[in-house]
């Protein structure tokens, strides 16, 4: 801290900045100066514009791209149904128990796209309402002339095991375990695995608006995550007119595919503030207490997505636990026993979390919880026993460790995959937990009553 050791070096170039308006060109020249869609574009290539929200948004939060290519991302033929069963469908089941699953496996022999599975989420994406849960998993990089779009909404993507080699329409990005990569709606992208080493993670779908940072109120202008520190590719495009490629589209849940003669990664330049980025989460400023009691979990918060009904309620909010000093006096420091009107599915990337028990049946990296709404939860017995005795001194918490939380206002379901399919869910997670809470009540000693 405060950048993370990647194993993985970088590979690539970035611009930098959140929200920003950028500009970026693979050859001198080829953006157009001063207007967005000239009658001759330079270098002959074509003009396209890609909107992330209404043209009528208001500025400041106005999200559109112009992009320069040799061929427009028109030129495809009609898109046709795919099988993909109902692993990406929001079929959910509305239940109020807590559940906590064991590390999900990689299946053997898929690439990205066969490796997403559907595990929770709440809302309809033909509704632009509503979000959805995934955890990936890949052995192999997806087939060499095919790209993916989601219509449905944004993805932000945590990788937990394996690095991603993500070639996108506005250029290219390295993400490693401890990095978060969003693509927005739309984005055309291909998924290359690092030294042929698997991939595992999870991803929020958003399918309403787009992440911004929280806004820091008495904080002040600083801390949490800054907007200097996320990444955004530089234009990096390929020529080829003349080879066959596949384009996979997730629509309302559903693949459909069509064919095209030119590769979509033929962006010669682009400018605005509608692309794809990533973050290093070890570059996140954790603000805590100093005195006494346990600041709430927004504290953490990287990313939100807020309710434009409700200021201040989120959509959904990324929240991560990373290393971070426990100074707080006459404080049980551990998160305490809460029942929450929002609902919290939490993941592990690595380490172990300060309230959950790890080893074989715990709270383990590539494993997840949910608790939904109002659904009573907090540190296990094991967890409470030791927070409550321990000496109060100042401690580094997660050294190594990376726990993260989807939160969100809505009341979360679970797929017939995560919570059946999967075998993965651990049928004794709440007796296990809060089973063994001892009844430590010692009232004092009361003369009779009249």
């Amino acid at each position: 801290m405060p950048v993370t050791k990647f194993p993985i070096p970088e590979r690539y170039e970035y611009q930098t900045g959140f929200a920003a308006n950028l500009e970026t060109e693979a050859i001198k020249g080829a953006l157009p100066i001063g207007q967005n869609s000239p009658q001759k574009c330079p270098y002959g290539l074509y003009a396209e514009k890609i909107s992330g929200t209404a043209f009528t948004a208001p500025r400041w939060e106005n999200q559109q791209t112009w992009v320069y290519r040799i061929i427009p991302s028109a030129a495809h033929s009609f898109f046709e149904p795919i099988p993909s069963g109902n692993r990406l469908k929001t079929e959910f089941n509305q239940i109020p128990n807590q559940l906590r699953w064991d590390p999900f496996e990689i299946n053997a022999d898929v690439d990205w796209i066969e490796g997403l599975h559907m595990v929770a989420g709440s809302g309809d994406p033909a509704l632009k309402n509503g979000v959805a849960y995934y955890i990936y998993g890949a052995t192999k990089s997806m087939n060499e002339k095919t790209a993916m779009y989601d219509s449905d909404g944004d993805m932000l993507i945590v990788p937990q095991t394996g690095a991603l080699d993500i070639e996108t329409e506005m250029g290219r990005l390295l993400v490693r375990p401890n990095e978060i990569c969003v693509i927005p709606r739309g984005i055309r992208y291909r998924v290359n695995l690092v030294n042929d080493d698997p991939i595992r993670g999870y991803i929020l779908e958003l399918f309403n608006g787009h992440f911004q940072l929280p806004e820091l109120g008495p904080i002040g202008s600083n801390c949490l995550a800054n907007a200097r520190d996320f990444q955004i590719p530089v234009a990096a495009y390929t020529h080829d007119s003349k080879s066959t490629w596949t384009v996979v589209n997730k629509f309302c849940g559903q693949l459909f595919t069509s064919k095209q003669g030119h590769t979509p990664f033929d962006v010669v330049a682009w400018e605005g503030r509608y692309y794809p980025y990533k973050y290093d989460l070890g570059r996140f400023n954790t603000i805590g207490t100093i005195s006494y009691d346990h600041p709430d979990p927004s504290l953490n918060t990287v990313l939100t997505a807020n309710s434009n009904a409700h200021p201040g309620t989120a959509i959904a909010d990324f929240v991560i636990f990373p290393p971070r000093w426990l100074v707080g006096e006459d404080t049980f420091r551990p998160p305490s026993y809460h029942r929450n009107c929002m609902s919290e599915f939490m993941g592990l990337i690595e380490g172990s979390y300060i309230a959950k028990g790890a080893g074989s049946g715990g709270f383990q990296a590539a494993g997840a919880s949910l608790h939904n709404c109002m659904s009573s939860h907090g540190p296990d017995a094991e967890a409470f026993d030791k927070a409550s005795n321990q000496e109060l001194v100042p401690v580094k918490v997660g050294a190594g460790s990376m726990a993260f939380m989807f939160e969100s206002c809505y009341m979360v379901g679970v797929t017939d995959w995560g919570l059946k399919t999967c075998q993965k869910v651990q049928e004794e997670y709440s007796e296990e937990s809060w089973g063994g809470l001892k009844d430590l009540f010692t009232p004092p000693d009361l003369p009779p009553r009249d």
